[in-house]
């Protein structure tokens, strides 16, 4: 198994939409964003599997070696054998890689966010940074892009936090802020017993109306002479507001089930937006 090969398998594995969103790129940028996926998956399964702390961290320590080694030319792992030609191709900086290791390091250091601006640095490390990389393979990196990539990244990892408030309370995390819980009155001992509530609803209003001011912001810094390269993107965008308008239809019942989008309705709103269609 060639390194692209490997890096192709590991994000079909993840079920992502990620991989109807690559399938419009070019040969060249479908490889280079396939091998920067790989390297998130590879990242996310340390935190998620791991059930010893120490080992995780020692395993994000060898990949933060990785990410020297792959910027010094002499990658180990099939995944660094593979961005190893796209690193330069695409201009993809060290430090934002980096910043992605980071961000899955928070996961083992603390499972709860004071305020706002705090999650926001989480976001912007396990999302943002991966969307200006991805910026940087799909077309020109320029100082719009990258801040659309930023606040992009953050509505798209707002939407995973609300559709998943579940599935984490059931690892005894809780993402949205402190400051938001005793805004709204809620019990964070509620949520990890899984109780919907009207104030639980409020705040799930609240946080839904956060993403999707960042998914408005993120549309507005996009140029228009840049939609078409950046159209992966896009159909992310589309996809993951469409989920998140779904969680909003169902009264953010999300704490006993998970919600999902139709593929139908997925593959139309991937052909609409693959046609350079701005999501809605």
């Amino acid at each position: 198994m060639t390194p692209d090969q490997y890096c192709a398998a590991k994000v079909a594995e993840s079920g992502s939409n990620l991989v109807a969103a690559f399938k419009i790129l070019e040969p060249q940028p479908r490889a280079a964003i396939m091998a920067l996926y790989a390297f998130c998956r590879e990242i996310d399964d340390i935190v998620d599997e791991c059930k010893e702390s120490d080992l995780a961290r020692i395993k994000l320590a060898w990949w933060q070696e990785e990410i020297d080694r792959l910027f010094q030319g002499t990658p180990q792992h099939p995944v660094g054998q593979a961005l190893q030609p796209r690193v330069a191709a695409h201009e993809l900086p060290q430090s934002q890689f980096l910043e992605i290791i980071a961000g899955c390091e928070m996961d083992l250091l603390q499972n709860r966010y004071a305020r706002w601006q705090d999650l926001d640095l989480y976001c912007d490390r396990v999302a943002g940074a991966v969307g200006r990389l991805s910026a940087r393979i799909f077309g020109q990196a320029d100082a719009r892009v990258l801040d659309y990539a930023t606040l992009l990244g953050r509505a798209l990892q707002y939407t995973n936090i609300i559709r998943d408030v579940g599935d984490d309370a059931r690892r005894g995390r809780i993402y949205i802020p402190a400051e938001a819980l005793h805004q709204f009155g809620v019990d964070a001992a509620g949520i990890l017993r899984f109780e919907h509530s009207a104030a639980f609803q409020s705040m799930m209003a609240d946080m839904a109306q956060r993403a999707h001011s960042l998914y408005d912001q993120a549309f507005a810094q996009l140029p228009r002479n840049q939609r078409s390269a950046q159209r992966p993107g896009l159909i992310m965008a589309a996809i993951y507001r469409e989920l998140l308008r779904v969680v909003e239809s169902e009264s953010f019942r999300v704490l006993n089930q998970r919600i999902s989008v139709a593929p139908a309705r997925k593959l139309w709103l991937a052909w609409k937006a693959s046609l350079g269609m701005m999501p809605a």
